[in-house]
């Protein structure tokens, strides 16, 4: 088997690079090349991972050449250079390490709030002038203000502890802070507009989203506490940053630290050059532990899915651990072979998608195994589809997706059925897995069967009445056929019967002609399936 191969287009630790290579990968480190779009378009197509910083940009066009690629991981949090929409669409995982900076970032958001507060830099190069312009440089304390947080997430919960051992108040908005949650942090739960009211400092520590854009609208500074001071150690772009220029000119806020700018690298800026305000050139994670901690992180992360197709920290797949992986595979591939079924048995536009699990396999990690169920499903329309851009294609389709998982109810341990609806018809199929590790068919259209799944398969239905057997058996035995294995199920006698055979090569066309052309049958599906 051919080690994978994993570029490295940006500046990355050596111990994360050794570790690709402890792991038995193909690493390319190549720290410049990110800063080459059109020589990174030119090479990609041979690798398997790339694993990058922030100079290198995972363009439309980088992902178009990448043939080969399965995984992208980022070596920090921010992925906003990643076009993440075409990746998904490209089938490839993209990683970040969101717990390998946390603190790091944390403490500079605290430690911008102590500058702005007591204006440290201007006083610093007053001081380095030759000037003591102490009387100037009038401060504020941080004991007993309220800080507002917006983002009580993993940053921002480190944050709020920091502030709390300072003896600040704090107020959060998060929407999906429970109360539950902020009682336990200590913090006081409130609404945006209660928080812009309160706070006399306000940090932002969420994502920037189409939600979160100018969360600090001109509109929303117009309601905070005059004299406030607002830090942003996130993203650029969370804040108006010419709303809030003109809100530090005319002095209703008082002071802003910021660490992020809406256009990086920040050559110019509204808020460069104006009084109290602090700038760093994204320093956040800049620290020599964060740097390493998240090197470490997305190799580690990078090599244990090329290896053991183990997810952690993907922003487009589902996580499975490694642990996950090993239980689930069974389980994975009988998904895929139920949406394969029903992908090959369908011709018309698929409206809805139910997945039914009983029993053990309801315990499992559901959200991975639907991905599969649904890549199963469209692989028939487009061959290079997978778990990653499975659900992004369904979801472009208008194809609804639902889930059901019950306990124990039948003879199995646990089992699958899968359920398709269209204009027409509904269409169902259901399996499960031996104890030998091997996936069975156990119903199809409500007919109990036990079918072992091979490469190649022959589907058919009919009326139950006798001659069936036989008359498929003299077909497929006069043109050189060979049976592996033959299931036979009907809902009553003289009811509708199905029979599903798998052979040794594919069923010729003019044999599948002549098991029609016998009239016996009302349906003939040659059916293939990827079992290696």
């Amino acid at each position: 088997m051919t080690a994978p191969k994993v570029l490295i287009s940006d500046k990355l630790s050596e111990a994360a690079v050794q570790i690709f290579r402890d792991r038995g990968i193909d690493v390319d480190f190549q720290p410049d090349l990110g800063k080459d779009k059109d020589k990174l378009a030119e090479v990609i197509g041979q690798y398997d991972g790339l694993a990058i910083r922030s100079a290198t940009k995972v363009t439309e066009k980088i992902l178009e050449n990448a043939t080969n690629l399965k995984v992208i991981g980022r070596a920090g949090i921010g992925t906003d250079n990643i076009d993440k929409p075409a990746a998904s669409k490209k089938g490839v995982i993209v990683m970040n390490t969101p717990f390998g900076n946390m603190i790091t970032t944390a403490e500079h958001a605290i430690a911008m709030m102590f500058a702005v507060a007591r204006q440290i830099p201007e006083a610093s190069d007053s001081t380095h002038a030759g000037k003591w312009e102490k009387s100037k440089f009038m401060g504020v304390e941080l004991t007993n203000k309220t800080l507002g947080v917006i983002g009580a997430g993993n940053i921002g919960g480190i944050v709020c502890d920091r502030a709390r051992g300072l003896k600040m108040k704090v107020v959060a908005f998060d929407p999906y802070l429970s109360q539950e949650k902020a009682d336990k942090m200590g913090v006081e739960k409130v609404e945006l507009d209660e928080l812009l009211k309160r706070a006399d400092f306000i940090t932002l520590h969420v994502p920037l989203t189409d939600g979160t854009r100018n969360i600090l609208s001109r509109e929303n500074l117009a309601k905070t506490k005059r004299g406030v001071r607002i830090i942003n150690c996130a993203r650029g772009g969370l804040v108006d940053e010419e709303a809030l220029a003109d809100a530090l000119k005319d002095g209703h806020v008082a002071g802003a630290a910021f660490d992020v700018f809406s256009e990086e690298p920040a050559k110019e800026n509204p808020l460069f050059n104006l009084p109290n305000v602090v700038c760093t050139p994204h320093l956040g994670a800049a620290t020599t532990e964060a740097q390493e901690n998240v090197a470490l992180q997305v190799a580690e992360q990078m090599s244990n899915y090329l290896l053991t197709g183990a997810v952690e920290n993907a922003l487009n797949m589902p996580s499975v651990t490694a642990e996950e992986a090993k239980v689930m595979g069974p389980w994975v591939k009988l998904a895929g072979h139920l949406g394969s079924f029903i992908g090959q048995m369908t011709d018309e536009p698929i409206k809805a998608i139910n997945i039914l699990y009983d029993g053990s396999v309801a315990e499992m990690n559901l959200a991975a195994l639907n991905c599969a169920t649904i890549a199963g499903i469209m692989k028939r329309a487009n061959p290079e589809v997978n778990m990653v851009s499975a659900p992004v294609i369904a979801e472009e389709r208008g194809v609804k997706i639902s889930t059901t998982n019950q306990h124990k109810s039948g003879a199995f341990d646990g089992y699958v059925k899968v359920t398709v609806v269209t204009d027409k018809r509904e269409r169902s199929i259901a399996g499960t897995v031996f104890s030998d590790g091997k996936p069975r068919f156990i119903q199809i259209k409500g007919i109990n069967i036990d079918a072992e799944i091979g490469e190649h398969m022959l589907y058919t239905s009919n009326e139950d009445m006798p001659g069936i057997i036989g008359t498929l058996g003299a077909t497929m035995g006069e043109n050189g056929v060979n049976i592996a294995n033959f299931t036979l199920g009907r809902h009553d006698k003289g009811g509708e019967a199905i029979a599903l055979l798998y052979v040794d090569d594919a069923v010729p066309g003019p044999v599948l002609d002549k098991l029609t052309a016998t009239g016996m049958f009302r349906q003939v599906k040659p059916l293939a399936f990827d079992v290696a």
